[in-house]
């Protein structure tokens, strides 16, 4: 889902090297709480998604209680190695270059990216047809790092602080088109406000790793994470959480 290089530079000035013992009995798990399905906060205020419930059964499988930190998506990683939390788990992207800051588990998930525009556009995804066209995307992921790689002198590229805000700005006519991964994007075609709109084209991406970071060195709790994982798939555990989200596997 997510990449960008500058909050790998303010990651690299908080990065705090050696190992932190995590109590057994309790981990902080850091999450955005603004991405739906996978990570948002309900009416009540709770933070709730398939991110947090994979979580939940992850922690569970390790015998230790969870508790829910936000941040900031810009911010996330610099918080991750500040200590205030233990973990992320926040459809983050596996790259080289946040790997330079954190370590990841192994993928609980995988990503593609797609386009989205009105389903009345001409919207072509061929890059001359795109020549003029303005296209958003949520900032320090990897869908507004392939525009920039991709299309920087093709398009006008809209980056945006959260994903909704990137969706507001297609419904509103200030976008021609919005590239983001591929699950949140089905989900909010499905809402009223983007009934209006389809996919264009086939994913531009489609092996996209996402995985749970931890701080550098903290390997004893990336190696429980990672069997954890391998325990909710193999129990069927991680299986009725997908099919509560989606009618099709994500792993």
């Amino acid at each position: 889902m997510r990449h960008y290089k500058k909050i790998l530079l303010a990651a690299a000035a908080t990065l705090a090297f050696g190992t932190q013992a995590i109590a057994a009995d309790k981990i902080k798990l850091g999450t955005e709480g603004a991405y739906p399905p996978f990570n948002l906060i309900d009416a009540s205020g709770a933070v709730v998604g398939f991110d947090l419930e994979i979580g939940q059964a992850l922690c569970a499988k390790m015998g230790s209680e969870c508790e829910v930190v936000t941040s900031d998506w810009d911010g996330i990683i610099p918080a991750l190695n500040a200590k205030k939390f233990d973990m992320i788990i926040a459809s983050m992207s596996i790259t080289d270059e946040r790997k330079q800051a954190v370590d990841f588990t192994e993928p609980y998930y995988t990503n593609k990216l797609q386009f989205i525009a009105p389903k009345s556009s001409d919207f072509d995804t061929e890059e001359a047809s795109l020549k003029g066209k303005i296209i958003g995307a949520q900032r320090a992921t990897i869908a507004g790092q392939w525009l920039e790689d991709n299309l920087a002198d093709t398009v006008t590229i809209k980056l945006y602080d959260t994903q909704e805000n990137a969706y507001l700005d297609l419904s509103s006519g200030r976008l021609d088109g919005v590239l983001g991964d591929k699950f949140v994007n089905w989900e909010w075609l499905k809402s009223e406000a983007g009934k209006d709109f389809e996919f264009k084209g086939d994913p531009v991406f489609e092996n996209d790793k996402i995985g749970i970071a931890v701080r550098k060195g903290e390997d004893d709790l990336r190696n429980k994470l990672n069997q954890a994982i391998k325990d909710i798939v193999a129990d069927g555990t991680y299986k009725k959480i997908n099919d509560k989200y989606f009618p099709f596997s994500i792993y």
